[in-house]
């Protein structure tokens, strides 16, 4: 195994995997290390089909989607750590760790930190009530019955309505779980279902299952176990009482940006994650970040597919050496109603934009909405869009890059004048 790599990579999922697989093919040493024991990321753990359409060009389950990539990682020869959770920097591109096999340091000319996202717990969210069992993630859901394989419960409440939301639920149908109701806080759901088979799928699972809009958990009910919670309407204030024995948040996405904050990397306001380029790049020289890391929650495909670029990235600016990374940032402000913007600094060296746009994040539903960019004074593009809609990312067209002054004002992304 190699002790020097060009590149090490923090994280072995469809990112991680996907940018140590194209660094490998492009004749780069490449470790990859994981606090898991079992390597491959969130999808081992969602047993149920919709993966890997966009980037592979077939319908996978979630544990042969994660299987896929370890077993191509292994042919192309990366090296592979599972069980090694990274403890703190050792300096600006060497981290310490801690495994079974003890304590050591890594390093490499280059980092890549794609370490995923993680859903607000209970706690975080501010819900009152006692700590019963039977409040779950849908990651600890997904532990609990596919890792486990331990009961949950016999009847559920899913919070939140968007495409995590029918993970949940296909979760809990696997376990024979009934699922009671729904709830959002936003106007209805925010489910969009890209694939033609599991749209009939879904619609089928979820068609006998209520769903309250502009709606908040206000209680959890129960002292050692859940019996219920209280549900409150947040235009009315009225509340009423759901009976049931587990209770699933889901969504609310924060970036697991613990490594990125003790490097002393500059956050984005609005994903919470680094700040980064369209190459990928953050603040700090030979670091760069890819997945959800960057903007909680895209789906494993575009992870995978972000991976793939990033380490084309990576490989470019290990020909370029010190020339290949900027000396200037030029971040881009967003305002309500849009969430976050990615890529959300431009450099002077840019690569081409992931995917060929901006993609954004709305914070609400807003129908007829007009955004510009603009700088300082100056209108560099307008776009309407019939309808945003919150945790569904959106396009924003390229073409008016060239207008940019790099040595200007920051960018903003906002509602039209």
């Amino acid at each position: 195994m190699p002790t020097n790599p060009d590149v090490l990579i923090v994280g072995a999922g469809p990112a991680g995997l996907a940018a140590a697989i194209t660094l490998k093919r492009l004749g780069h040493a490449v470790t990859v290390v994981d606090r898991e024991p079992e390597l491959g990321g969130v999808p081992r753990l969602c047993d149920h089909p919709g993966f890997g359409i966009l980037d592979l060009q077939r319908a996978l389950s979630g544990p042969a989607y994660a299987r896929h990539y370890v077993r191509a990682a292994e042919r192309a020869g990366v090296d592979l750590r599972p069980a090694v959770t990274v403890t703190h920097w050792a300096g600006p591109t060497r981290l310490a760790y801690t495994s079974p096999a003890g304590l050591g340091e890594l390093e490499a000319p280059v980092v890549l930190l794609a370490t995923g996202c993680r859903e607000r717990p209970r706690a975080a969210r501010l819900v009152p009530g006692y700590r019963p069992q039977g409040v779950f993630t849908t990651g600890s859901l997904q532990r609990f019955v596919f890792e486990q394989h331990l009961p949950v419960g016999r009847r559920a409440v899913v919070v939140g309505a968007e495409i995590v939301s029918l993970s949940a639920i296909m979760t809990l149908a696997h376990a024979k779980i009934t699922v009671a109701r729904m709830v959002t806080e936003h106007a209805r759901h925010q489910v969009y279902l890209p694939y033609l088979p599991m749209k009939w799928y879904l619609m089928d699972l979820t068609r006998r299952i209520p769903i309250s809009p502009r709606t908040r958990v206000s209680r959890l009910l129960g002292l050692k176990r859940l019996k219920g919670v209280e549900l409150a309407n947040i235009d009315t204030g009225a509340t009423e009482v759901v009976d049931c024995d587990a209770v699933i948040f889901t969504g609310d996405w924060i970036p697991e940006h613990d490594l990125a904050r003790s490097a002393g990397l500059a956050l984005d306001a609005g994903t919470l994650g680094p700040a980064a380029d369209a190459a990928y790049r953050t603040s700090a020289p030979g670091v760069f970040a890819a997945g959800n890391l960057l903007h909680g929650a895209e789906t494993a495909e575009v992870s995978a597919l972000e991976g793939r670029q990033a380490g084309r990235s990576i490989a470019a600016y290990l020909r370029a050496g010190a020339r290949g990374w900027p000396e200037g940032r030029l971040p881009i402000q967003v305002a309500a109603p849009v969430e976050w913007v990615y890529p959300n600094h431009l450099t002077a060296v840019d690569a081409r934009l992931p995917f060929g746009h901006f993609k954004f994040r709305s914070l609400a539903f807003t129908r007829h909405a007009r955004l510009a960019v603009t700088q300082g004074d100056r209108v560099l593009h307008t776009q309407t869009y019939g309808e945003l809609r919150p945790n569904a990312s959106q396009p924003l067209s390229a073409g008016w890059l060239a207008q940019v002054d790099l040595s200007g004002p920051p960018l903003r992304l906002a509602p039209a004048a």
